[in-house]
């Protein structure tokens, strides 16, 4: 019977660090969920990028125009605007294709508009595990649908 003790005792520590480190960065991000339907992500980008949202960072040759994939665009347009209503209640909904997340969608050179004011203070992760997590957020954000050049 110890044994399921320990293994309780390590995972409410675990459980505590996370949601401590959590409320310590405080960082919320808005981006497209992983089961949003292309189709209707396009216009909520349009949306976010004439109504506020700088856009400039996933343009062809912006900083964060890779993957070029509708899902990484609109994640990016989605926390831009978020972040420039204020993270008001409302402004992460863009018709249901939108959701808060607590992890740094960040890659790379890539920075989210909610993380810059984390790395401008020097609290970024290191490149590598960014890259890792990204990776493995892009596969949740469903990155295999390609965004059409065109539109923006």
């Amino acid at each position: 019977m110890a044994a399921p003790k320990q293994f309780y005792s390590v995972l409410t520590i675990v459980a505590c660090i996370i949601i401590w480190r959590s409320s310590i960065v405080g960082a919320t991000w808005c981006v497209a969920r992983n089961n949003a339907i292309a189709s209707a992500l396009q216009p909520q980008l349009d949306y976010a990028c004439g109504h506020g949202a700088d856009c400039s960072g996933i343009q062809p040759g912006g900083i964060c125009f890779n993957p070029n994939n509708i899902y990484n665009h609109a994640s990016y347009a989605f926390d831009s605007y978020y972040v420039r209503m204020g993270r008001a209640p409302g402004s992460c909904y863009f018709g249901g294709t939108a959701v808060i997340a607590v992890t740094d969608p960040s890659y790379g050179r890539c920075r989210y508009p909610s993380s810059l004011k984390r790395y401008r203070n020097g609290e970024g992760t290191n490149t590598t595990s960014s890259k890792l997590q990204s990776s493995q957020n892009m596969r949740k954000l469903g990155h295999s649908i390609e965004h059409d050049n065109q539109t923006n």
